[in-house]
């Protein structure tokens, strides 16, 4: 069994696979790629149409789209390698995950702040402080609907990881009790601690 992913290692999208994958116990490859490969007519043509990453090839099946590829490793090899339980096996309790997983209200304010807090900076430039106060705010009111809920996924983790540790915005996570005690017990599974230092992500903050 060979199981390859084609990203960016130090990408949230291509460490989310690698959180899974190593939370269900699978060995796996990581072919480094680039974004200028992604961008080539062979690269399209043969493993994602939309020139983006991360890829997978599990044993021949190709699969593109993250949260596509951790539902398809769940359901093929949750409870083969590991008791490690990501979706239950419950029909209704496994919807409620889904229906987490679902939800696209976090990333794209989470995005819009990264955008300006983070690469804009790196470009030399200064971030535009209405569109931060706005992200700050869409993402604050998605984090008070998760203060109400118990649980998270771990696809939360790679992107709030650069967040948290690259600007000083931790307050936004870490004055809710609630979010930041899930949090906190994501961040400390041993599996996403080993991915900090075999990857070592500290390097990219």
């Amino acid at each position: 069994m060979t199981i390859t992913i084609f990203g960016d290692p130090a990408s949230p999208f291509s460490l989310i696979l690698i959180y899974v994958l190593k939370e269900l116990g699978l060995s796996f490859e990581n072919v480094p790629t680039t974004y200028e490969e992604i961008k080539t007519p062979e690269y399209l043509a043969t493993k994602h149409p939309f020139g983006k990453l991360p890829f997978l090839n599990d044993n021949g099946f190709q699969i593109y789209e993250t949260r596509a590829i951790a539902r398809y490793l769940i359901k093929k090899y949750q409870g083969t390698k590991t008791s490690t339980v990501l979706i239950p096996s419950d029909v209704q309790k496994a919807a409620l995950v889904e229906q987490f997983i679902s939800i696209s209200y976090y990333f794209p304010p989470l995005f819009k702040l990264l955008t300006q807090l983070i690469a804009v900076r790196r470009q030399g430039n200064e971030p535009d402080l209405k569109i931060v106060e706005e992200a700050r705010e869409e993402l604050g009111k998605t984090l008070d609907v998760y203060e109400k809920l118990l649980e998270a996924d771990l696809l939360h983790v790679p992107l709030t990881f650069y967040a948290i540790n690259s600007t000083d915005e931790g307050g936004l996570w870490n004055k809710r009790p609630n979010v930041s005690r899930w949090l906190k017990n994501l961040n400390e599974r041993e599996c996403w601690k080993n991915i900090v230092t075999e990857y070592k992500l500290s390097e990219h903050i």
